[in-house]
């Protein structure tokens, strides 16, 4: 009976955490493709499409914008 001298023994026991910090991603990203068809149909020029690009990336806070002075806060 021989003991391992070198034995590997972990001092630090490695522990794996997951963050789940955008729950909400795939709503956004779902809010985002229908903003994105919903402007590019209604666009009438090449112009009126590059602006959607840019209104359905910023739509939240639009929306937030809107309700805002919807309700007089």
């Amino acid at each position: 009976m021989t003991a391992e001298i070198n034995a590997p023994t972990p001092e630090h026991k490695v522990r794996k955490v997951i963050y789940n910090n955008a729950p909400s991603a795939p709503v956004y990203g779902l809010g985002l493709i229908g903003a994105l068809v919903y402007y590019i149909q209604h666009a009438d020029t090449l112009w009126a499409g590059v602006l959607g690009l840019f209104k359905a990336v910023v739509w939240p806070a639009m929306l937030i914008y809107k309700l805002l002075e919807f309700l007089k806060m």
